[in-house]
C-alpha cells in the first residue's frame, strides 16, 4: 500500500522546485516495489532527504528580533518582527513536516537494501536521522508542543496527529543527535563535502543544551568540537562569509548551494535598491548601538568619557559593524552609499536617488542594508545565481558557548576569558577586560552582547532573546533606522561622511507578549487536521 505524506503539510507547497525522486514520491511510477533496490535507489533517497532540510529563510530570521527589519509584507517575516502574526498569516516555511516526511520513508525502507559496505549504510541512516532532528528542533523551538512521528501513513486518519509535549520532542532530539554524533565521520573526502558530520551533530545538540538551560551538556558538546581540533577561527572575520572562502574551516554545518542547479539567489535581494536588489533584510538601529568602540568599552561608556562623537555615530566603532552593516557614507560599488538624501548628482545632473530610504519600495527602509554575504559585489559574476552557501552553525558560536556555558556555571576561569578573547581578536577588538568584566553579571552582560554582534544575520538572536527573558524589554517599542543627516562624499573617512543633524529614522512600532514566543500555526493546516490545535494566544 502506498503510503502518505503528514496531512498537516498536504498544503504546504514543495521546496526549491525540488525535482528529486522524494518530491514525487509516492506516485504511480515510483513505488517500494519498483524502489529501494540498490544503493544507488538509497543514494538518491538521501540526496532528496537533504534537499529543503534547511533554506534561505535562516536570513531572515533576525528579522523577527532587535537586529533586522523586513519591509515586504509578503515574505512574512515582518509580522513576526512586529508582533503582529496571526494563523491568517502566510508564515514562514518553519512550520514544515517535508524533510521530516521524506527521512521517515527513508529509514522505513533503507534496511530493505543490501549494501556492500553495512558501515555506509549506518553513515546514511545517522544522516537522515540528524536531518529529522534538526527539523524537529526548529518545530518545536518555534511551536513548542508539535506533533511527533517516526513513521509514515497508510490513511489520512492516521496522519491527523495532535501536538506532543514539547519536553517529549526535546528529549527525543537530545538522544537522537547524541546517537548519530557516535556514528557519524569527524569529515569527508572533498567530493562528499556538505554531508553532515559527528561536529554538526555535537553542534546542534550544544546550541538545543543552550536553548534549554542545560549548561553542563552544552559545554561538554563544545568542549568535544574544540578538542577534536578539526575545526578554527578564519582569519578574517568578513572573510568567512566571502564566497572564495566556502567551506572554510570555521564552518561547522552549512546549506549547500551550486550556481544553475540549486543556487541560491537571495544574495541579489539583499542588496540596497541601487544595485537591483530588494533590500529584503535590512538592520536596524538597535543593532548599530550594540556595537561597542575599538578600545571595547560601550557606546554608553563611550558617551560619558567622551570617547564617543555623536556627530560620527560610525568613527572608532568595532569593526564588525564596518564588515556586517553598511550604513551612510561607506564606499559601496563604485559610489558612497547615501540613503538619507532625495536626490543625488550624477554626472552633473540632479536625479532621484534609487536608495534614498523613503523611496522606492526595494530601497532601505532603515538606512542601513547588511553586508554579510553581499561584500565585494564583484565576487558575484550573477547575484542572483550563486553557489553561496549559508552558514548554519560554525566555531566562533563553539567558543562563545563555552564562555556563556562556564559564566552560568560561575567557572570564570583562563578557557572562559580565552574563550572571549580568540572571537574578539581575530575581529580586531581587545582582550577583555579581567578588571572590568571580573563578576558574574557583567560577563554575562559581555557574553550576550558578544553573540549579538559576532552572530549578526545568522538568524540566532530571536531565540537568545527569548531564552534570556528579555524579547519583551527589546521588541516592545519603536524600531528605528539610521540617523539622519547629510553626507558628505567628499570626507576621505568614510566613518565621519555621515554628519548627524536630525533623530533616527521611525521604522515601526513593536510588540511583544508573552505567547508570542511561539509562532501561530496557519489556519490552512489547522483546517486539514481536526487534530490540530491553535498555539495558545492565537484562538
Amino acid at each position: 500500500m502506498k503510503k502518505i505524506y503528514l496531512l498537516i503539510m498536504l498544503a504546504t507547497a514543495s521546496l526549491q522546485s525540488c525535482s528529486d525522486f522524494l518530491d514525487k514520491f509516492p506516485g504511480d511510477a515510483l513505488t517500494p516495489e519498483t524502489f529501494w533496490k540498490t544503493e544507488a535507489d538509497a543514494k538518491l533517497a538521501l540526496v532528496g532527504c537533504y534537499r529543503g532540510w534547511e533554506s534561505e529563510e535562516i536570513l531572515y530570521r533576525d528579522c523577527a528580533s532587535d537586529n533586522a527589519y523586513s519591509f515586504h509584507k509578503h515574505e512574512g517575516w515582518q509580522v513576526i518582527g512586529n508582533g503582529g502574526m496571526s494563523s491568517a498569516d502566510p508564515g514562514s516555511e518553519l512550520y514544515d513536516y517535508t524533510t521530516i516526511n521524506r527521512c521517515n520513508d527513508f529509514l522505513e525502507h533503507i534496511d530493505a537494501i543490501n549494501f556492500k559496505d553495512t558501515n555506509l549504510k549506518e553513515r546514511y541512516k545517522a544522516e537522515v536521522r540528524f536531518l529529522r532532528a534538526y527539523r524537529y528542533f526548529l518545530l518545536t523551538n518555534n511551536y513548542g508542543d508539535v506533533p511527533l512521528t517516526t513513521k509514515t501513513f497508510a490513511t489520512i486518519e492516521e496522519a491527523r496527529l495532535t501536538r506532543t509535549p514539547k519536553a517529549e520532542v526535546e528529549k527525543f532530539i537530545l538522544e537522537e543527535l547524541k546517537a548519530v554524533a557516535a556514528v557519524l565521520p569527524e569529515k569527508y573526502s572533498s567530493a562528499e563535502v556538505g554531508h553532515i558530520t559527528k561536529g554538526a551533530a555535537l553542534a546542534i545538540r550544544m546550541r538545543f543544551n543552550l536553548y534549554l538551560g542545560n549548561y553542563e551538556a552544552a559545554l561538554t558538546d563544545a568542549t568535544a568540537i574544540k578538542a577534536s581540533n578539526v575545526y578554527q577561527l578564519f582569519p578574517t572575520y568578513d572573510g568567512t562569509f566571502q564566497l572564495a572562502n566556502v567551506n572554510n574551516k570555521e564552518v561547522i554545518l552549512d546549506v549547500q548551494y551550486k550556481a544553475n542547479d540549486l543556487e541560491n539567489w537571495l544574495i541579489a535581494a539583499l542588496f540596497p535598491n541601487g544595485d537591483g536588489g530588494w533590500s529584503s533584510i535590512v538592520p536596524i538601529k538597535a543593532l548599530v548601538d550594540a556595537y561597542e568602540m575599538k578600545d571595547g568599552s560601550t557606546v554608553e561608556e563611550a558617551k560619558l568619557t567622551g570617547g564617543y562623537d555623536s556627530r560620527y555615530p560610525f568613527l572608532n566603532r568595532d569593526p564588525r559593524l564596518k564588515m556586517s552593516v553598511l550604513y551612510p557614507g561607506q564606499d559601496w560599488n563604485g559610489r558612497v552609499f547615501d540613503p538619507l538624501a532625495k536626490n543625488i548628482n550624477e554626472d552633473g545632473k540632479e536625479v532621484s536617488n534609487p536608495d534614498y530610504f523613503n523611496g522606492a519600495n526595494n530601497a532601505s527602509k532603515t538606512g542601513f542594508s547588511f553586508k554579510k554575504y553581499t561584500a565585494p559585489i564583484s565576487q558575484y559574476d550573477d547575484p542572483w545565481n550563486t553557489s553561496m552557501n549559508l552558514i548554519v552553525s560554525r566555531y566562533a558560536e563553539v567558543l562563545l558557548t563555552i564562555a556563556e556555558a562556564k559564566i552560568e556555571l560561575g567557572r570564570l576561569d583562563e578557557e572562559m576569558y580565552q574563550s572571549l578573547d580568540m572571537v574578539r581578536e581575530r575581529a580586531g577588538m581587545p582582550k577583555v577586560n579581567r578588571i572590568k568584566y571580573a563578576s558574574k553579571e557583567k560577563l554575562r552582560e559581555l557574553v550576550r552582547r558578544e553573540r549579538r554582534v559576532e552572530l549578526a544575520f545568522e538568524g540566532l538572536r530571536r531565540p537568545d532573546i527569548i531564552r534570556w527573558d528579555i524579547a519583551k524589554n527589546v521588541l516592545n517599542g519603536k524600531a528605528e533606522g539610521s540617523w539622519m543627516g547629510v553626507v558628505n562624499a567628499n570626507e576621505p573617512n568614510e566613518d565621519k561622511r555621515l554628519t548627524q543633524i536630525g533623530e533616527p529614522i521611525s521604522v515601526e512600532t513593536r510588540q511583544f507578549q508573552p505567547f508570542n514566543k511561539y509562532l501561530p500555526i496557519s489556519q490552512q493546516q489547522i483546517d486539514l487536521n481536526k487534530n490540530l490545535t491553535q498555539t495558545p494566544g492565537y484562538n
